[in-house]
This record gives structure tokens, sequence and C-alpha cells, in this order.
């Protein structure tokens, strides 16, 4: 079998394609859905695939808007995820609908020029990123058990091939404490955002004691009801990150802490809900990551020089990359815009867009190709991972 023929014939279809593809992220553009709500991001996702050539099951671990498609047989099992959840408000400001695009595009290219029993192609449509939810949870059921390779594109203002990710661990605190009329009986009162306040400002000092790559951002999600009526309830909601596990618990240990000694200092009680879905630091393949640089430089396109380690974010990705080799690089959209902002949504269907959209289906399959007909280079991705 003739890589290079092939290779030649991924990027035709491709080209072919590219309007079919374009047309799934602008569809997805104009009907954002939300974490969990993905349903008819979900549906067209896995009925278009489905009209492809793969085997979809929906409804994968426990998630209604989850499906997993396969094609093929054999051989080594490679899966491209593809994620669809939309941000509250903002819609795609984080570009999953170039994302899903990418992944349906690349699959398509490879169902309509490899042959069957080259290996297994999984899409895993993961629902939930933003919240943290979908990759944990198809983890948890089994979902990438017998994933060799994972991969996936992700739109970005520049091209990284290798881009890292900080874990992150999530916290809510509620306090209470006793209502009172705020100016004429306030010495009966317990002030539960007064808690709220001192957890902030506890939390302010300790950063000073925090290591370089430890972040910690949060916000009040409960006040109070009026200025009159010292608050019965305040709520808090944190986020921590950090480069390790390690270091990530022992932060967030920190930050329940702060919590814990403002619920002594005002009298409140205090309720911790620390979620036990924790996002893992991105795990850099750099065997894999070289492998999807050839074919970007097949592609003609050249990589942003950009440290890997600037403006890092967290992901459920790198939850994936704990259990399989994986890559997550970035395609560009646009100049100088940043993520989770009303631009970068206007950009995912811009001109550029959709040239992104084109190049990560592209590049996704190529990468694909070269891993199913050159064991070498799986033996060596495989040592790295497990050195």
């Amino acid at each position: 079998m003739d890589a290079e023929v092939l290779k030649r014939e991924i990027v035709s279809f491709v080209e072919r394609r590219k309007d079919d593809f374009c047309a799934i992220a602008e569809e997805l553009f104009r009907n954002p859905e939300t974490g969990l709500n993905e349903v008819r991001s979900s549906a067209l996702l896995a009925d278009f695939l489905e009209g492809e050539g793969y085997r979809v099951s929906r409804g994968v671990a426990g998630l209604p808007t989850a499906f997993r498609a396969e094609w093929g047989e054999g051989g080594p099992v490679v899966a491209i995820l593809a994620e669809m959840d939309a941000l509250p408000v903002m819609g795609h400001a984080c570009g999953h609908n170039v994302i899903a695009a990418a992944a349906v595009g690349a699959a398509a290219a490879l169902c309509r020029t490899l042959p069957p029993a080259v290996g297994r192609i999984v899409v895993l449509g993961t629902p939930a990123e933003e919240i943290g939810v979908g990759k944990v949870e198809m983890i948890r059921h089994g979902l990438f058990d017998d994933v060799s390779f994972a991969l996936m594109v992700h739109p970005s203002s520049r091209r990284y091939v290798i881009k890292q990710y900080l874990g992150l661990a999530k916290v809510r605190f509620t306090f209470f404490g006793k209502p009172a009329h705020a100016a004429a009986y306030p010495e009966e009162g317990i002030n539960a955002l007064d808690a709220v306040l001192q957890t902030f400002n506890a939390i302010n000092s300790l950063r000073q004691q925090l290591r370089q790559d430890v972040r910690v951002h949060g916000i009040i999600t409960e006040g109070g009801v009026a200025p009159n009526i010292i608050p019965e309830r305040a709520a808090a909601y944190f986020y921590v990150r950090a480069d390790d596990l390690a270091e990530l618990e022992r932060v967030r240990g920190r930050v329940i802490a702060c919590a814990e000694g403002a619920a002594t200092a005002t009298g409140c009680r205090l309720q911790v809900e620390a979620d036990p879905r924790v996002l893992a630091p991105l795990r850099v393949n750099r065997a894999f990551s070289l492998l999807y640089s050839a074919q970007l430089a097949y592609l003609g396109l050249q990589e942003s020089a950009v440290p890997a380690d600037k403006n890092r974010g967290s992901s459920d990705i790198g939850n994936v990359s704990q259990i399989v080799p994986t890559i997550h690089p970035h395609v560009p959209i646009g100049d100088g815009i940043q993520i989770h902002s009303e631009a970068f949504a206007k950009a995912t269907v811009s001109e550029r867009g959709r040239a992104a959209v084109a190049e990560g289906a592209a590049a996704l399959a190529l990468t694909t190709v070269e891993l199913l007909l050159r064991p070498e280079i799986r033996e060596k991705i495989r040592a790295e991972f497990g050195g």
C-alpha cells in the first residue's frame, strides 16, 4: 500500500468536500448548545458519520449526547475526538464547532480512501468539555479501553503542535449563617457573606506562597437577598490549576483551609463540595507531535514560534493523554483574537475559520494514515508513552 498515493487522495478529498465540512461548523455556530444539552449537535455529527459508512452507537457512557462511531477492522485503533458543546451566552467562542467539523471531515476522508482491513477508525463525540465531564465519563465507562492513539485539533490565533495544559480541580463553598435585620438587630446575625469575603481575602494572601504555574480564581455565586438582611447563606465557586496532580491537590487543600478558617472566624457553618472530576494536565508525546508536524510540512504549512507553556488553560483532553498517546494541536482562525470572546466565535465561520476546518481535517487524516501504515512510528510513540 503506497502511503504517498493515499495522502494525495486524502488532500484531494478534503478539498472536494470542504464545503460539506464547513457547513457542519456553520450549523453548529448557528445553533449552539451547552454541555450535556448538545442534542441537535450530537445528532448532526452522528448522522453525518452514518452517512459516510460509520457504525454509530449513541448515548454512550451514560451521556445522552455522547457517541462512538467506528469504521474498519483489525489493526491499531485510532480515535479522533469531536467536541461539540458551546459556552453559555457566548456560543462557540471556544471553537468546538471547528473541532467537530474537522474531526468528522478527517473521518470521512479516511473511510473513503483507506481499505477497511488497515485498522479501525473511531470517532468519539465527546460532550461537555467546557464543564469537564465528557471525556472523564467516557474514560470511566471504558470508551477508550481499546484505543491505541487519540488525536484532535483545536482552533486558536496561532498554529501550535504542542500546547501545554494545566490540571484543574473545582471546589464549591456554601456558608450558612443566621439572618437578622442589618440595622435594628445586627448583633443577632451571623453573616455568611462575610465568610465568603474572608475566603477571598485569605486566598489572595495565599497567592504569594504559590508556585508560578498555580492559578486560583473564583466567583461569588450567592451573596444574600437584600442589603437590610444579614445574609443567612452565601456561596463561592473556585477553580484551582497546576502543572501536576500532586500540586493540584495540595493547593486545593490549602484553598479549602482558607474557607474553613473563614467559617471559624465568622461563626458560620461550611459545606464543601469538591468535584471528583479532576482534569489532568496534558501529557505531551513528542514523537506523536513530530508526526503531526511532518504532515503540516507536507501541506506546506508553517508552525507558529510560540512557547508551548504560554496562555495555558485546562481541558479533559489531559485525562485522555494520561491513558493513551494523545495530541491536541491548534489550527489558526485569526490573528490576535482571544479564546472565549465574541470575536473568536465569529472567526470560526470566517474564511480563516473555513480554512482551519480543512486544515484540521487533512492534517488529522494524514497523521492517522501514517499511524496505520508505519509500525515503526507507532512503536516510537508507544515507547515514549511507556517511558
